[in-house]
């Protein structure tokens, strides 16, 4: 069945991909290069359409009956939708938002996704009542849009993601967990298959389509495979998703320092960084593979760890994001508090 998933899925993206760069050339879905880019021509975009309906095919042939899927499919062609229209027309950052809180409502309220409670790891639970529908919402779209601030180089968002997804679909194994697993290796399977057309040099980019599509349908999965758990298995797909919430977490800490709007883009996200300090294209990619794989791995350890070896474990994947971003300047090249405390010691 999971083989089958991924393999269904990965075909389907193989094939579909070439007719949607096709498709968004002629609907004028393109990316054109400017001071913010990387690229340097003309590049076809909306390729997260091919993700989408391999992900929507395979779906509805190996999951038809499962009562989630339905409202995880409306939520997601909403969200679809609005990345297709993004890439042809640029909708403004209000009305994305808008439409994402509107596809988190409809898993919500359509399909009963909350994250209502947690049990504390020493007794008790901590009910979240009326605030478990706004945090549920913050959770979707704030990784939704994690996943679409990371898709700044060729092959970056689609391979972070699968990253993510083989880790919650062998934590969903390990749990048991059918629907999950399942779901995630269909979306790996197509974030894979498109892989092979977006990857340095990319033939087309997946655009709004595919990065809002990616982390709506990982956000959602994220929840369903660990909703209503210990607040310690709750950090599960915080550290999954470690790479795309860490470069969005300092990018508003950046704007907040800099006195930015929080939506005002700029060339200061991670991938940005390391392309600046001297990596290549495809190296700066690599390590960020390299380091969301290592983020994976960490958050399998930590889900069998005992309480005193998950603080321990957190402790360092903490320490470590902070002294990356001191090196590479991710809020900027004068926040370097850690460096200059090693730097006190010699």
């Amino acid at each position: 069945m999971y083989i089958l998933a991924l393999l269904l899925s990965f075909s389907l993206s193989l094939l579909i991909t070439p007719l949607v760069i096709r498709l968004a050339n002629k609907v004028g879905a393109t990316d054109k290069p400017n001071e913010r880019k990387v690229h340097q021509k003309i590049m076809p975009r909306m390729g997260g359409l091919a993700i989408f309906i391999s992900f929507f095919i395979a779906g509805l042939i190996l999951t038809p009956n499962h009562t989630t899927m339905l409202p995880i499919m409306a939520g997601a062609t909403l969200v679809m939708l609005i990345g297709v229209f993004d890439d042809i027309y640029e909708l403004r950052a209000r009305t994305k938002f808008l439409g994402q809180v509107a596809a988190a409502l409809i898993v919500i309220m359509w399909g009963g996704l909350q994250v209502t409670f947690i049990n504390l790891p020493f007794g008790g639970e901590l009910q979240f009542g009326m605030f478990s529908i706004p945090i549920t919402i913050l959770w979707i779209v704030g990784i939704t849009n994690a996943i679409n601030l990371i898709d700044g180089l060729d092959g970056l968002a689609a391979g972070v993601s699968t990253i993510a997804l083989v880790t919650m679909s062998v934590m969903a194994i390990i749990m048991g967990d059918i629907f999950v697993a399942t779901t995630a290796l269909i979306l790996t399977g197509g974030a894979l298959g498109f892989l092979k057309f977006n990857f340095h040099p990319a033939k087309i980019f997946m655009g709004d389509t595919g990065s809002l599509f990616l982390g709506y349908i990982i956000a959602v999965l994220s929840i369903l495979g660990f909703k209503n758990v210990t607040m310690i298995s709750l950090i599960v797909p915080i550290i999954i998703l470690g790479v795309p919430i860490s470069d969005t977490f300092f990018a508003i800490i950046r704007r907040l320092v800099n006195k930015q709007p929080l939506a005002a883009p700029d060339k200061s996200h991670l991938h940005h960084c390391l392309v600046r300090v001297g990596f290549s294209h495809k190296q700066a990619v690599l390590l960020i593979y390299a380091l969301a794989s290592a983020f994976g791995l960490a958050a399998i350890i930590f889900s069998f760890a005992t309480m005193w070896g998950a603080l321990i474990i957190v402790g360092i994947l903490l320490i470590t994001i902070e002294l990356i971003v001191e090196k590479i300047g991710l809020v900027g090249s004068n926040y370097q508090p850690l460096l200059k405390i090693f730097s006190n010691k010699k």
